[in-house]
């Protein structure tokens, strides 16, 4: 059963979840809002400045990202994205528009489009995760020594799952 608080918003009720993972989901909320909201803002605002839609930059990303060096298809990206391949087609139609995203025919089925990242989508995408990138950096500035090394402590345990590392490796070599 779901029940909204008072701003509408759905809630978690206790047959759904146990306490601690409402408790724990509850602080990375308020972790991840501060930093999207509060810290500074310069990737969202970098995002709003594309005049891309979110699954469009979500795309974009992800074909810019570590696992984007072989052309993807539809399918492929709304299975990743958890969206209908409706919104992927939608989304992917402004993409190419855009210039940000190209489409080549599959070797194997003629059917089937791939989809690569063009040199101006991985520059935009580039710039978005740098905006990102400085927004954190304001964050981790932000902290004392000591809540630092606490969360680089937490975040070590979390970067043991071998694809979060390897994005941390990729922005790793990402300035602002």
């Amino acid at each position: 059963m779901h029940l909204c608080n008072d701003l509408g918003v759905p809630s978690i009720t206790a047959t759904d979840t146990a306490p601690e993972l409402r408790e724990t989901a509850a602080r990375l909320g308020a972790f991840l809002r501060h930093l999207l909201i509060f810290s500074g803002g310069k990737h969202l605002r970098k995002m709003d400045e594309s005049g891309l839609s979110l699954t469009q930059v979500k795309a974009l990303l992800m074909l810019a990202g570590p696992d984007g060096e072989e052309p993807y298809a539809g399918r492929d990206i709304a299975e990743r994205l958890e969206v209908s391949l409706a919104s992927v087609s939608r989304a992917v139609d402004g993409l190419v528009r855009g210039r940000l995203v190209s489409r080549v025919e599959d070797s194997e089925d003629r059917r089937v489009r791939r989809l690569t990242i063009t040199d101006k989508g991985r520059r935009l995408a580039g710039e978005i995760v740098a905006a990102r990138m400085a927004d954190l950096e304001a964050f981790a500035e932000g902290l004392t020594a000591s809540q630092r090394r606490k969360l680089d402590a937490a975040l070590d345990a979390v970067l043991e799952d071998e694809e979060i590392r390897a994005v941390a490796r990729e922005l790793e070599g990402i300035r602002p």
